[in-house]
């Protein structure tokens, strides 16, 4: 089973898809800006993705100015809850299969998961 945490107004996002797709296989999406991980599935994520929290934040977001995420002092555990809070800091797309996860940033990375 894989599960895609898509974004369909991001290029990356659909082409990710499409690819998954193209490889006979119907993942199931999650629009994560609508329905928002928990602190819970985004910590499993980045376990999954054997990532910080840091490596999957989206600078370019007013959300992150906004809320100083630049912040070095802040905890892995106070970005997470800030990514829950407003999703558009999560990069995107993450697929997940199994204990696996990988970004679709370029989208060809799923292929290897796949």
């Amino acid at each position: 089973m894989v599960t895609i945490y898509h974004n369909p107004r991001c290029s990356k996002s659909r082409q990710t898809l499409a690819l998954i797709e193209e490889q006979g296989i119907t993942p199931t999406i999650v629009q994560y800006l609508d329905t928002p991980p928990t602190v819970d599935v985004l910590a499993e994520l980045l376990d999954k993705l054997g990532m910080s929290p840091r490596d999957i934040i989206r600078k370019g977001e007013d959300a992150y100015k906004e809320n100083n995420v630049s912040n070095t002092d802040l905890s892995d555990e106070e970005l997470i809850a800030l990514m829950v809070e407003y999703p558009k800091l999560i990069e995107r797309p993450i697929v997940v299969k199994g204990n696996k996860a990988i970004l679709g940033r370029p989208p060809e990375n799923v292929l290897s998961l796949l």
